[in-house]
């Protein structure tokens, strides 16, 4: 247990659909991202620098890789002294035909018995597959200092956006007053970042009051967040304003890729204070070819450049060959880009070849290419 008692559940169960093919055969928080990290590292580190040293991770959509991934804890340095990421699948249900969570709330009501194994006083509650970084700890206290019975995390965004997200109408003070899931005319900017603090004890109730509700939907944002406000309880808005992104979308996915090549985004993976820990990939140095021509580039070990590169993150083992062209793109593990073909504003996926001289994406398209088969080129 932390310092402070508290105990924290990643929500990391979700399929992420929206990344397409990306997520096929991986949960979205086992995504790659920013060369050589999974979407996870984020939550799980910020749990081990915040010193919270348990950590249950809820997985359901394809959890064979997360599973395995999670389970190293010493990845964190969460694996000793009663401390460890604790992979937490959904239990079978007799009167279901699958074995899944029905909802946010559902997934911490079915691990009730883990949670109260260590009877923490506090409960963290995070997404797990957002980037960002967050002390979790001045969330606790701020937390304590109100001595609110929920404090939920928050964050200003673009008024024309706001309708895309969990809105939160607060006093003046930052006590939650109104909570409203995708308004379409929303009073307040400020987004609900899917992270929360609850006092044990009285959530234990909701949950149980909510697991015998046949008309719930199981969910914090739908149901468990509106029953305290109805029931008058204390409510806050912890206002966070650091980097954070929803890498829902293969444009957001992309976005936060390339946020990696400008210093002034507020992303820093730098920080000796702050480190995001993740597998220590087994390759070679980054090699770079005589001819190569690299400008602005995020290059991860096991990289192969013989070609140009501009503007662009290429993760571990990605392979550029002479003559081609890779700009304003993401090139996942062990993508290959053969001789002579152009890549532009394009994400392409785990270990696909781009084939010689084809080209892919376009310079002046609103969206991001996704590749994720191998596209054929010039024999």
């Amino acid at each position: 247990m932390s310092q402070n008692n508290m105990l924290a559940m990643i929500l990391a169960g979700g399929r992420g659909s929206r990344l397409k093919d990306l997520t096929n055969k991986v949960a979205k928080p086992a995504v790659s991202y920013g060369g050589k990290y999974r979407i996870i590292d984020f939550p799980l580190s910020n749990c081990a620098n915040s010193g919270i040293n348990v950590v249950g991770v809820l997985t359901q959509y394809e959890s064979v890789l997360l599973n395995s991934y999670v389970a190293q804890g010493r990845r964190w340095g969460l694996d000793s002294n009663g401390s460890g990421v604790f992979v937490l699948p959904p239990r079978e249900k007799a009167d279901a035909d699958l074995d899944v969570y029905r909802g946010t709330a559902d997934a911490i009501s079915q691990n009730i018995d883990f949670i109260d194994s260590y009877d923490p006083e506090y409960l963290l509650i995070l997404s797990g597959d957002h980037i960002y970084k967050m002390n979790y700890d001045n969330m606790l206290a701020f937390h304590k200092e109100h001595n609110a019975d929920a404090t939920i995390a928050v964050i200003g965004v673009p008024m024309k956006e706001a309708s895309r997200f969990g809105i939160m109408n607060t006093d003046e003070n930052g006590k939650i007053m109104e909570f409203e899931e995708k308004p379409a005319e929303p009073k307040s900017n400020l987004a609900s970042m899917g992270i929360y603090i609850f006092n044990w004890k009285l959530l234990r109730k909701l949950l149980v009051a909510d697991m015998k509700n046949p008309d719930s939907s199981h969910d914090f944002g739908k149901d468990i967040i509106p029953t305290l406000l109805n029931d008058g309880k204390s409510l806050w808005a912890y206002q966070f304003k650091g980097y954070w992104k929803d890498v829902g979308t293969i444009d957001s996915l992309w976005e936060a890729n390339m946020d990696l090549l400008d210093d002034k985004s507020g992303l820093n993976l730098e920080d000796p204070e702050w480190k995001i820990y993740t597998e220590d990939a087994s390759a070679l140095p980054q090699y770079i070819g005589p001819n190569a021509q690299i400008k602005t580039a995020f290059i991860t070990q096991g990289c192969k450049i013989d070609g140009s590169v501009t503007r662009s993150v290429l993760f571990t083992g990605s392979v550029v060959k002479p003559g081609a062209k890779v700009t304003d793109t993401v090139l996942m593990p062990g993508a290959v880009v053969e001789e002579g073909a152009v890549v532009t504003r394009a994400l392409v996926a785990n270990n696909v070849k781009i084939g010689p001289n084809a080209v892919v994406g376009d310079a002046n398209s609103e969206n991001i290419e996704l590749v994720a088969k191998n596209v054929k080129g010039e024999e």
